[in-house]
């Protein structure tokens, strides 16, 4: 990198004056080898593949650039070619041409693929922890955003065409396979099938088709014999195949499926892939009126200085990835538990955290994992509502039924009380006929009946709590603002970082890291953050 004489041409000593001071450029030219020494990147480079191109403190620098500025990998590069302040922070000559985006797109394959695919991340949380910023901070907020997908969604008959192509690409042998079996579609163009869209009949005799090709390729590639010889890609493509096939379509009206007649779905099955080219995107309701295709991005805050102190990028659907679940996760993975406190703390403080967050982590079981914990909750609880609706001033909600858990038993409204089975239901039944209060209570013929949460006790104490403790609503109001701001320089200025670059979990979570360290390194330069005598301090 650099042309002749390049030691003359140093980017720092000719125009460092002009970077601004306090800015994230201005810290990495001074201190990027200290923040990235050799050493953090020292198993990505094993003898036998050589030493990168790319010094390992320059290519560190311009991913934490990149992620924060939002950059794709040519305007990054182009970026380090062209912008002062990126040669300055990357300690390069003037006259430095840069070097191929694909070298960015190798530094982060060698992350991603690593057992510390977050280490960037993990040497600004180390900044953090010396400087003692969060020292007596004992408050984490957790929330999540919706990142948008790299790819766009697909419909059922252009992923079933594009399943089909991806198992010819990636399957010994399937385009000899392909081309004899198939007949809906000619799988060597990349388009839809020129039909009478407007035609339904025309419509499902071609997702009938499609399916029947797509079963016949998956057959003849899923028999045991034929199975054994195919490598993880090639099976991945095969099982893809499979999945798309039965996930949008079902047996047509008077079909079993047997005779070959399918239609599309008429539900939406519940964790749809919705894109072959990234098969780990979602879709996603954030809120009830509005979807997104793409991921979740979960993190945790401490809300005094906006520092992001952890975080996970998740597939947006499924109940392993609900927030409640990635919620309890993150704090356990906070690095200042109650186990390291100190013996001497006074009895009535308490012992682990103050975890803030909205009704998404308001489960009973993760309000239970967390008081297990030892960690003191403000979280929203979410809001019941009557079963009869909100047409009917007054309605009776799970609140208003007394539940008795040593007797096992609970007391409606009108005073009469019913057992709770072993699986938790509780039954009214005969006892709603002529109950004056029935208007209130339900609108079911055969009468009210309740299914009680393993955790009943904690959420009503929780529901409870946030109606009479005017304190705990002030702490939840007092912070979210700077919780709401922290998720807003996530996604960037006019949300230009909601949307990701790359396909899959595990390189988009590289990327929430890289984002997350970039703006904590921006923060803490705002708060002051310096290097005195070899120490990382705040000033």
């Amino acid at each position: 990198m650099g042309g002749a004489g390049s030691e003359l041409m140093d980017a720092q000593a000719l125009v460092g004056h002009l970077v601004r001071p306090g800015t994230v450029f201005a810290f990495l030219a001074e201190h990027r080898r200290e923040l990235f020494p050799p050493e953090l990147f020292a198993d990505l480079f094993p003898s036998q593949t050589g030493r990168p191109s790319l010094p390992c403190e320059v290519a560190a620098s311009v991913l934490v650039l990149q992620a924060l500025h939002g950059l794709s990998d040519r305007d990054a590069v182009e970026a380090v070619r062209c912008d002062i302040r990126w040669k300055v922070a990357c300690g390069l000559p003037l006259d430095d041409e840069g070097f191929h985006p694909s070298t960015l797109t190798y530094w982060r394959g060698r992350l991603v693929g690593s057992d510390r695919p977050n280490r960037i991340f993990d040497a600004v949380r180390t900044v953090v922890a010396e400087t003692g910023v969060l020292k007596g901070k004992k408050r984490r907020a957790l929330d999540s955003v919706v990142l948008d997908d790299a790819v766009a969604t697909q419909d059922t008959v252009t992923q079933l065409i594009a399943a089909v192509r991806r198992v010819g690409r990636e399957v010994p042998g399937a385009g000899e396979v392909i081309a004899e079996r198939c007949r809906a579609h000619d799988y060597t163009d990349p388009g839809k099938p020129a039909i009478a869209w407007e035609d339904q009949a025309a419509r499902e005799a071609l997702v009938s088709g499609l399916v029947g090709d797509a079963l016949a390729v998956v057959g003849a590639f899923t028999e045991p014999a034929v199975a054994a010889e195919l490598d993880d890609r090639a099976a991945e493509a095969v099982a893809l195949l499979a999945l798309i096939a039965g996930q949008d379509v079902e047996p047509a009206d008077g079909s079993d499926g047997t005779d070959g007649r399918w239609r599309i779905a008429r539900k939406v099955a519940a964790d749809r892939v919705i894109s072959v080219s990234d098969p780990q995107a979602r879709h996603v309701h954030k809120t009830v009126h509005h979807q997104q295709d793409g991921y979740k991005g979960h993190v945790v805050i401490e809300p005094d200085t906006g520092l992001f102190t952890g975080g996970r990028l998740t597939q947006a659907s499924g109940a392993d990835n609900h927030e409640a679940v990635i919620g309890v996760e993150l704090i356990a993975a906070e690095p200042d538990q109650p186990a390291d406190l100190p013996a001497d703390l006074p009895a009535d403080l308490p012992a682990g955290l103050e975890v803030l967050g909205d009704t998404a982590y308001g489960t009973g079981d993760a309000r239970a994992t967390l008081i297990a914990a030892g960690h003191t909750l403000v979280i929203k609880p979410m809001p019941l509502r009557p079963a009869v609706g909100p047409a009917i001033a007054g309605g009776f909600t799970t609140d208003d039924f007394t539940v008795d858990e040593g007797a096992g038993t609970v007391r409606c409204p009108n005073g009469v009380t019913r057992h709770i089975t072993t699986h938790r239901y509780v039954t009214f039944g005969a006892a709603c006929k002529g109950c004056p209060l029935r208007e209130r209570c339900t609108t079911s013929k055969t009468g009210r009946s309740l299914a009680l949460h393993p955790h009943d006790a904690l959420l009503r104490q929780a529901r409870r709590d946030w109606a009479d403790d005017q304190q705990l609503r002030n702490v939840y109001r007092q912070h979210r603002p700077m919780v709401e701001r922290s998720i807003a320089w996530l996604i960037g200025p006019k949300g230009r970082c909601r949307t990701l670059r790359y396909r899959g979990v595990r390189a988009n979570d590289v990327w929430l890291h890289l984002r997350m360290a970039g703006l904590n390194l921006r923060r803490l330069l705002n708060l002051g953050l310096t290097r005195q005598q070899g120490t990382w301090v705040m000033v």
